[in-house]
């Protein structure tokens, strides 16, 4: 009894890779204007919050670059696709700990979403083969 190995091809399908790519222009888009409302949010925010305002607003900036970054080349940018999969699924367990929060709940359902759809872009992207040894150019 013989049983055939089945193989994952190389490089997504056209049609997944634009999926998983517009997932990640979406969540970038996203994240780009939760970070202009996170100046808003800074202007109102009391002294003793303003360095956390500051750093999450500026955090925003950070992964809209990144979603960005994965959307334009998801198999170019090793690392890239595992840090922002670690922090999201990260925040989503810190924000289920403390769903009694208003903070928690809202964390929990926008985390937990964009570590959902970062994980599916993922594989659909097939993020895994931007670790891959690029070849050198042999020089003539």
């Amino acid at each position: 009894m013989t049983t055939a190995a089945r193989t994952v091809p190389s490089s997504p399908s056209q049609r997944w890779d634009l999926i998983g790519r517009g997932l990640m222009a979406l969540n970038s888009a996203v994240t780009f204007a939760v970070f202009i409302n996170g100046f808003f949010l800074m202007a109102d925010a009391s002294d003793d919050r303003m360095m956390v305002e500051g750093w999450r607003t500026f955090g925003y900036l950070v992964f809209s670059a990144m979603w960005a970054m994965l959307a334009y080349r998801p198999r170019q940018v090793p690392a890239i696709w595992e840090l922002v999969i670690f922090h999201k699924v990260a925040a989503s367990i810190l924000a289920y700990t403390i769903l009694d929060t208003t903070e928690g709940m809202q964390s929990s359902i926008t985390d937990s979403s964009v570590a959902v759809l970062t994980i599916f872009a993922y594989v659909v992207c097939r993020g895994w083969r931007s670790w891959r040894v690029l070849k050198p150019a042999v020089p003539r």
